[in-house]
């Protein structure tokens, strides 16, 4: 089974890459391990946020995981500090 073209695999390791890049970019402090979980779920959800919105994916393959990724791992971490507040 693959997702947006990539393995499962290479999805939680392209996915901890988005994770840990969004960690970086919005200076959270997370782990390893929620890195991987904010990668993978971020993709998921903003490919579902773009499919809702009628807008195409930004391709397949890695790079495109790994933007798709990145993107909706910022975006959870955003929707995760507006919530805390």
């Amino acid at each position: 089974m693959d997702v947006n073209g990539v393995g499962w695999i290479a999805a939680i390791i392209i996915g901890g890459l988005a994770g840990w890049f969004a960690e970086m970019f919005m200076k959270s402090n997370t782990g390893i391990l929620m890195n991987i979980i904010l990668g993978i779920v971020g993709a998921i959800v903003l490919n579902a946020i773009l499919q809702a919105l009628n807008i195409g994916a930004f391709g397949a393959g890695w790079i495109a995981y790994l933007i798709t990724g990145f993107i909706g791992a910022c975006l959870l971490i955003w929707v995760g500090r507006l919530v805390r507040r």
